[in-house]
């Protein structure tokens, strides 16, 4: 199928971790043009425009908590591009070691809250301003499941998480449609959100060597393995294209073997396989 992608303008914010990098690459795939945001890893985000050398594309650093470096970043890209087409939130950070509430101070819940929430709502805000002049656009939010089952250690992220997946999201697409209506050409704006599980990435590779946390993960899942940045790139290609998603918005899609919040396998018989 085609997705009518190439020549489109994506913005991927956090595309220097590797669920950003994977998306990427899946829209180089489809000749969109790209911007590439980082906030601290340069050489991961010049390491992935070097591996997109036959795509458009251009690398822009932003702390996208600040308002003035978020409006740079959409004013480089309406500057080299002339629009953008599609945003890809997907900029975030969390503490990975396992805090509870009641030991956790208000510094971790203020810097983790502004990291993914405060972020995705610049993000969004300075593109709804683009999508307002435009009269196009779409967006997609990277959530994650802890938003939608909870992760004791992580109530800070999976309240950010949860804002972004539901709140936002179903918020923020009835109010795109109103700054690019749907005509009779054009299916209208949209606002949709992935929520990944469990993924191989480097940031959780520590932990996923430990074999019995990840049988305690895969026990909860229909389909007992790990996801791969592949996996949420293919669907966040699928959700940008209006050729192919144009009838779907404010949907959250949980992409993660379907994972339920209690046990579907014995630990014993889950499997470990990547």
């Amino acid at each position: 199928m085609k997705t009518d992608l190439a020549g489109k303008v994506v913005v991927v914010t956090g595309a220097s971790g590797a669920i950003g990098a994977a998306i990427a690459i899946q829209f180089a795939a489809e000749e969109a043009k790209l911007v590439l945001h980082y906030r601290r890893s340069k050489e991961n985000a010049e390491a992935l425009r070097r591996k997109l050398k036959r795509s458009d594309s251009i690398i822009v650093r932003a702390d996208l908590t600040k308002e003035l470096e978020v409006r740079r970043l959409f004013a480089e890209t309406v500057k080299r591009f002339g629009r953008v087409d599609t945003l890809i939130a997907n900029a975030g950070s969390w503490e990975s070691r396992d805090i509870p509430l009641h030991r956790m101070s208000l510094r971790q819940w203020h810097q983790t809250l502004d990291n993914v929430l405060t972020s995705a709502f610049l993000s969004m805000r300075e593109f709804f301003r683009i999508v307002a002049r435009q009269k196009r656009g779409n967006a997609l939010l990277i959530a994650s499941t802890a938003g939608v089952f909870g992760e004791a250690g992580h109530a800070d992220y999976a309240s950010a998480k949860s804002a972004m997946a539901f709140g936002l999201t179903r918020s923020l697409k009835n109010e795109i449609v109103r700054l690019a209506p749907h005509t009779r050409d054009y299916c209208g704006g949209r606002v949709n959100c992935i929520c990944p599980g469990w993924t191989i990435v480097p940031r959780t590779a520590d932990r996923l060597k430990d074999v019995k946390a990840v049988r305690k993960v895969t026990s909860t899942m229909a389909l007992p393995k790990l996801g791969q940045p592949a996996d949420m790139a293919n669907a966040a290609v699928f959700l940008s294209s209006d050729a192919l998603a144009g009838h779907i918005t404010g949907q959250t899609l949980v992409i993660a073997g379907g994972m339920e919040g209690r046990l579907l396998w014995p630990p014993e018989e889950a499997s470990t396989r990547t």
